[in-house]
């Protein structure tokens, strides 16, 4: 049977990849470059701010300091998100797929870069009005793609959209039992 991996998108796979890494870098770049760590630029008075924090933890700042407990982690889910990309069918309805497990990875490529570079992670997005915790461009890959992924697994994809995750096959389409009982 012929092989169905989706070696075609991967290409798009890689720019939206290396745009979304970019983008992150730059940005964590220019915060480090023009704003001294725990200083801050109203962006929307009381709404939204430009605040430099270097993070050595995770979300909240829990686990700080775990620099080699992340980059392990970051590793393990660089592994199975490439893994999914090359094993997603070559059809168009997942093409969305491949955007949300791309921009997945960039964020989290993003992240871990600065793990390692620096030891702390450059979060400067600050909602005021929320308090919520400082984040970053990569992080909002992350946030954004994943519950984009929840909603088309959830509501988009059927379950044998989704048999090439956990079957040793590539392809979508089921055998006959008959065909099945034979292999």
């Amino acid at each position: 049977m012929k092989d169905k991996r989706s070696v075609g998108m991967i290409p798009v796979d890689i720019a939206i990849f290396v745009l979304g890494l970019f983008l992150d870098q730059l940005s964590k770049y220019l915060v480090r470059a023009g704003l001294p760590e725990h200083q801050f630029i109203e962006l929307i008075p009381g709404w939204l701010q430009i605040y430099h924090h270097e993070n050595s933890g995770a979300t909240w700042g829990m686990l700080q300091g775990q620099t080699l407990f992340f980059i392990f982690i970051a590793v393990a889910v660089f592994c199975a998100l490439i893994f999914l990309i090359l094993r997603i069918p070559k059809e168009k309805k997942y093409i969305r797929l491949h955007i949300a497990l791309s921009m997945i990875l960039a964020g989290a490529v993003g992240n871990t870069i600065d793990r390692i570079m620096k030891r702390s992670v450059t979060d400067f997005i600050y909602a005021v009005i929320i308090h919520f915790p400082v984040f970053n461009v990569a992080d909002m890959y992350i946030v954004i793609a994943t519950f984009w992924l929840v909603i088309m697994v959830l509501f988009i994809y059927k379950d044998d959209d989704l048999r090439f995750v956990g079957s040793g096959r590539t392809d979508t389409k089921r055998k006959p039992e008959a065909e099945e009982e034979e292999d």
